[in-house]
Order: C-alpha cells, then structure tokens, then sequence
C-alpha cells in the first residue's frame, strides 16, 4: 500500500499537497488489479461498479451508437478512467471502457467512494477528482471546438508521445472526430 499511496502523493500534489498518510488511507480503500490487452472493465448497457485510476497502461472509453464505437476518451498513465457518469448516478449508460494494453489499475468500487467521501480529507480528495475530471472534459470541448484535428493530434503527441504505440489508430482517428484516412493524411504530414 506505501507504493500506491506514494504514486498518489506524486501523482496529485500538483493538484492537493497532503502528507503520505492521507493516500496510505484513500489506498486502503481501493485495490490494485491487473488487466489484459483489449480487455473490457464495463460493457455499454451496464452500470459502472467502479472508479479506476490508471497507475500503469492506457485505455479508452467508448460511445456504443448505431452498432459502432466513437471514442470519447483516451486514458494513460495517472489518468482517471471509467465510465464517470454511470459511477456517479449509478445508472446504465452506453459507454464502454476498455484497456488497449494490459494494465494495472487502483480501483474503488461505489461503496468505498461514498465513505471515504464522508471524512473531511476524503471529501477533498473526492472533489479534487471530480474538480479534475470537470476539467479535462471542459478542455476536450474547448479544444472540439477551437482547434482542428491536425492540432489537437500534435498536442495529444506533446502529451503522449508513445500514442501511436500504445493506442490503436482508429481510436485516435475517433478521438479527433476524423476518418481512419483522414488520420492517416496528417500522420504522414507531419512526420
């Protein structure tokens, strides 16, 4: 658990600077799991039992609509990963979570979340995460809408330089909301 709560502390001080016992505590909560390449965590169609934290590996999360997938979301290392909405309403959704490389994830499940949730340094934590969460998607928005896929892929390479090794192109051609061709033009242009 000291490792886990010190990939925690690492991870989050940027973001919440508390002493290595508060993420001993927030460990004890949770378990770390092992996954394989392509496995799906939540089917669409299913309520989502847990929240993960990706402490190694990458992942996606997937839009079933009209018998296809449109990826909403990619996922690596220190990531946050799951199907958010279903974790918190405890509802059923049509995304699916998958992880496109074996991995190994810390996992909550919905019980623990709302009691760690309950204790003062929880709730911080818990807010932080969803504060967090909040943010990314906000930005994923703001970038939808301001920048084209040739920019945002040059970011995405900024920020993950092994995407290309570590995702299957036709989910970072449905990330940038373009054709597996499409994806295919700018790689080459700018290589």
């Amino acid at each position: 658990m000291n490792n886990l709560a010190a990939i925690f502390k690492a991870t989050f001080d940027a973001y919440l600077d508390v002493p290595l016992h508060v993420w001993e505590t927030f460990a004890q909560h949770g378990e770390a799991i092992q996954t394989r390449k392509n496995e799906i965590i939540k089917k669409h169609g299913e309520r989502e039992r847990y929240f993960y934290f990706i402490l190694k590996g990458s992942g996606g999360i997937m839009l079933y609509q009209n018998n296809n997938y449109l990826c909403i979301d990619l996922c690596y290392d220190g990531d946050f990963f799951g199907d958010y909405l279903s974790f918190v309403s405890n509802r059923e959704t049509d995304l699916e979570v998958i992880c496109f490389e074996p991995c190994t994830l810390f996992r909550i499940d919905r019980d623990n979340f709302r009691e760690l949730a309950k204790t003062p340094i929880g709730s911080v934590i818990c807010q932080t995460a969803s504060d967090n969460l909040f943010i990314q998607k906000q930005m994923q928005q703001l970038n939808l809408l301001s920048k084209t896929a040739e920019q945002r892929y040059i970011e995405m390479l900024e920020q993950q330089p092994d995407i290309i090794q570590r995702t299957p192109n036709k989910y970072i051609a449905s990330y940038l909301g373009i054709t597996p061709e499409s994806f295919s033009r700018i790689r080459r242009k700018i290589m």
